[in-house]
C-alpha cells in the first residue's frame, strides 16, 4: 500500500490532544481524516472523547485503498458518528468543511506517482504541486480549502517541507491562509521499524494572528519563530540560525557550486588508475568520489580516474578525434551500455549524462553530498575531477581558496549547514548547491585572501 505507514497509537493520542487543546469539539462539528488507511487516527478520536466525557464530533475518513477502506468500515461499524468514503481526496470536490482535520497523509514523492497523466492533474489543480513535490504537500493544500474558518488542522509528515525548495509555493500557502501555530520536530524512531525525520504541524485556520509560532526541537529545546510569508525556508528560523547582514552569498562570489560529473555509466568511464591501459591515460584525470573522503582526514590521493572524451573548454570530441578511447568505448559491451542511458536519446552515444564544465579543472573546494559531519578539502592543482557523489566551489578569486575553505569547516559555516540543509537517513545531511550558494560569507574572510599586485 504505497506511502501508508500505520501511526503508532501514542503518537496518535498526542496529535489529537493538540487538536482539542482549548478547542473542545460542541455538537455538530465536524472532523476528517483525509488519509484514514485502517482508522488509527478516527479511533484516537474516539478514545479522547470517551476519556474526556465529550460526545464525538461527526467523523469523516477518507482512504483511497479500498481494502483499508473496508477495515475502517468494519473497526467502526458500531459507530454512527464514524463515516468512511472510498474515494481519491485529492481529486474530489470541496463540499464540505470542517472544524478539525487530523491525519498522516501518505509520503509518496514524485517519482512514485505513475504516469505524466496523474502528475500533470495534479500540476494543473494544486498550487503546491510544482518541482519534485511529495504528494503529502498536496494533502495540505487540499486540506486548507476543506478547513472551515474556525477551524484546526494536525498533521504529522516529513519535515522536509519545512526547507526544501519545491515546497516554496506550499510554505507561501501556509503563512497566507492560516496561523501556523505550531511545528514539533517527533523523534527519528516516532515510526518502530523506520528512520524518519517527521514533523507534527498545527495549524489554526486564521491569518490575523500576530504571535510566533511554538517550536520543539527533536533535542527539547522550545521557542517560538517568527516565520516569513515569502516561502522561503522556514529552517533557519526554526533553528534561530537566520542571519540579516550584507555579507555576500557564497553564490555571489564563486563562479561555481555545483555537484561533480554525472557520467551515466561510471563502470565504463571511471577505472582505477593501476589498471587504465597506457594507450588511454592521455584522455584520463584522476577523480574523487564521496566514498573516497573520510571528514576531517586530509584530502586523498585518487586511486581511480575518469576518461574524459571532452576536450579542457567543455566540447565533446568529435568520433573521429577519439582515437584508443573511440576505439576502446566502442567494444560491443561498453557501447550498449552507454547507449542504454536516456541521454543517448539526445546526445552522441559517447557523451556523458550531464556536460563537461570547463571550471571543473581550475583549483576548487570540494565537499561530500551527503555527509554526517560536512567537511571541505582543497584541490589546488585543479586536476581532480569530482564524480557526481562529490560537489565542489570555485571561487572568482583563486587566491581565496585556503581562506574559504578553512571558515567553511569552521564553527559558524557548520552552524548554518546544520540549521540549512536537508535530512537525509540516519541523521546525515544533503548538501545541495542550491543551498551552499545562500550560505553568507562574513566579508572578514574574504579579506583574509593576499591582496593581488597592481598590474
Amino acid at each position: 500500500m504505497k506511502g501508508h505507514v500505520p501511526t503508532p497509537d501514542d503518537l496518535v493520542d498526542s496529535m489529537v490532544a493538540r487538536l482539542f487543546a482549548s478547542n473542545e469539539p460542541v455538537p455538530g462539528d465536524s472532523l476528517l481524516d483525509p488519509g484514514c488507511g485502517g482508522g488509527a487516527f478516527i479511533a484516537g478520536v474516539l478514545r479522547w472523547c470517551e476519556a474526556n466525557g465529550v460526545a464525538p464530533p461527526r467523523i469523516t475518513g477518507v482512504e483511497l485503498n479500498p481494502s483499508l477502506a473496508a477495515k475502517a468500515r468494519k473497526r467502526f461499524a458500531d459507530y454512527p458518528a464514524v463515516r468512511i468514503v472510498q474515494a481519491n481526496y485529492l481529486l474530489s470536490p470541496v463540499t464540505t468543511s470542517y472544524r478539525f482535520i487530523i491525519g498522516n497523509p501518505p509520503y509518496v514523492s514524485l517519482a512514485n506517482l505513475g504516469g505524466n497523466v496523474q502528475r500533470d492533474s495534479y500540476r494543473k489543480r494544486f498550487t503546491s504541486a510544482r518541482g519534485r513535490f511529495d504528494l503529502y504537500m498536496l494533502f495540505f493544500e487540499r486540506s486548507i480549502d476543506a478547513l472551515a474558518p474556525n477551524g484546526r488542522l494536525v498533521f504529522i509528515t516529513p519535515e522536509k517541507f519545512l526547507y526544501v525548495s519545491s515546497a516554496k509555493e506550499l510554505r507561501r500557502l501556509l503563512a497566507a491562509r492560516t496561523f501556523v501555530a505550531s511545528i514539533h520536530l517527533a523523534p527519528e524512531d516516532a515510526f518502530p521499524g523506520f528512520t524518519t525525520y517527521p514533523a507534527i504541524t498545527t495549524l489554526d485556520r486564521q491569518t490575523d494572528e500576530q504571535t510566533p509560532t511554538a517550536v520543539r526541537l527533536r533535542c527539547g529545546t522550545a521557542r517560538h519563530a517568527q516565520l516569513p510569508g515569502d516561502g522561503e525556508s522556514w529552517w533557519p528560523y526554526l533553528m534561530a540560525e537566520q542571519t540579516a547582514n550584507d555579507d555576500p552569498l557564497l553564490g555571489d562570489v564563486c563562479v561555481r557550486v555545483s555537484a561533480g560529473v554525472a557520467t551515466g555509466a561510471d563502470d565504463v568511464f571511471v577505472r582505477a588508475i593501476a589498471e587504465l591501459p597506457a594507450q588511454l591515460r592521455s584522455f584520463a584525470k584522476p577523480a574523487v568520489a564521496g566514498r573516497d573522503l573520510a571528514t576531517g582526514m586530509p584530502f586523498p590521493t585518487p586511486h581511480r580516474a575518469i576518461l574524459i572524451p571532452y576536450r579542457d573548454t567543455g566540447e565533446l570530441l568529435p568520433r573521429a578525434d577519439l582515437g584508443a578511447l573511440g576505439r576502446h568505448l566502442a567494444s560491443p559491451s561498453l557501447k550498449e551500455a552507454l547507449e542504454r542511458r536516456s541521454c543517448a536519446e539526445r546526445k552522441p552515444w559517447y557523451a556523458f549524462h550531464d556536460n563537461f564544465p570547463p571550471d571543473i579543472l581550475r583549483p576548487k573546494i570540494l565537499f561530500k553530498d551527503i555527509t554526517k559531519e560536512p567537511f571541505f578539502w582543497v584541490d589546488r592543482t585543479g586536476d581532480v575531477i569530482p564524480l557526481h557523489s562529490v560537489y565542489y566551489i570555485v571561487p572568482e578569486r583563486g587566491d581565496q581558496l585556503d581562506a574559504l575553505c578553512e571558515w567553511l569547516n569552521g564553527p559558524e559555516a557548520s552552524r548554518w549547514l546544520e540549521a540549512n540543509c536537508q535530512r537525509a537517513a540516519n541523521g546525515f545531511l544533503r548538501l545541495q548547491s542550491s543551498v551552499l550558494r545562500r550560505l553568507p560569507v562574513p566579508a572578514h574572510v574574504l579579506a583574509q585572501a593576499p591582496m593581488r599586485m597592481a598590474a
